[in-house]
């Protein structure tokens, strides 16, 4: 299949309050893996909208109230779609900023789509065609994970299933390769950019060893700060992390979540980077 022209132009998407897309800022998604409690989630976005202040750097805050993709059946999933909505309810109150989390089926849309300011599909669901449309008809952004296991040229079946693109987010999280491991093919942001797409760089589970703990995952996270500089000299549009304040203690997720202390750090390098960008763009 011959791949779409390179471009440098990426379309633009609203979320909330933060313009995601060519000639705007890099974006930040962030927050941890799950909902661990209300109080720790809203430390967690307190600390987040903070460094994101100082740094100029917009923030959507993530956090999944379910995580239905697990290795085994006994690893921490959350609380629950309504537990864990009601969480972010509070934290887009409190800091005003946009939230998103994973919706996992079609039936789950309209009660997160009463919170949420943008969907995230998991790269496991990114071909459901249900779940894609019934998050589109809502009207919000869809941010959709290409899958371990698709092209970057895939993207254009997914860009036909969300309102023929209006309103999508597509995150690079990594390819499989081999057994527990997984790489990142830095052509796919041109590539995914040139069909008029903003995309999105997950540094955290780019660096996930699915399954490579037996019953969890495992993951690689002091390349974080290579990966991540790379992506943004690539004219990414947005960088998505996995954050916490103690990850080597996270009940998901821990081995490739960034510790929260070091983000402000990081983020200030990336940022001199993206401004070296003069907007973005390959």
């Amino acid at each position: 299949m011959t791949s779409p022209e390179l471009s440098k132009i990426a379309g633009v998407v609203k979320v909330g309050r933060v313009t995601v897309g060519d000639g705007a800022p890099l974006v930040l998604i962030a927050g941890p893996c799950v909902i661990e409690s209300r109080d720790g989630t809203l430390r967690i976005a307190e600390s987040l909208a903070t460094i994101c202040s100082k740094t100029e750097i917009p923030l959507i805050f993530k956090a999944s109230f379910d995580k239905a993709n697990r290795t085994s059946v006994a690893s921490f999933r959350g609380p629950g779609i309504e537990a864990g909505l009601e969480v972010l309810a509070a934290v887009k109150d409190e800091f005003n900023i946009p939230v998103t989390s994973d919706i996992h089926e079609a039936g789950q849309v309209d009660t997160a789509a009463q919170v949420l300011d943008l969907f995230q599909v998991p790269a496991f669901l990114s071909r459901q065609t249900d779940l894609l449309a019934a998050a589109s008809e809502t009207g919000l952004p869809v941010n959709v994970k290409k899958g371990q296991f698709m092209s970057p040229w895939e993207v254009e079946a997914i860009k036909g299933k969300v309102r023929a693109g209006d309103g999508l987010l597509v995150t690079e999280r990594g390819t499989t390769f081999g057994y527990n491991n997984l790489v990142v093919d830095y052509r796919s942001f041109p590539i995914i950019r040139g069909m008029g797409i903003p995309v999105i760089f997950d540094v955290t589970h780019s660096l996930q060893l699915p399954g490579g703990l037996g019953d969890r995952s495992g993951g690689k996270r002091e390349f974080v700060p290579y990966l991540s500089r790379a992506a943004v000299g690539c004219g990414i549009d947005g960088l998505f992390m996995e954050v916490h304040p103690d990850p080597d203690n996270a009940p998901c997720d821990g081995p490739n979540m960034w510790p929260l202390h070091d983000l402000e750090e990081l983020l200030i390098t990336l940022c001199e980077l993206s401004d070296k960008r003069a907007g973005g763009g390959v």
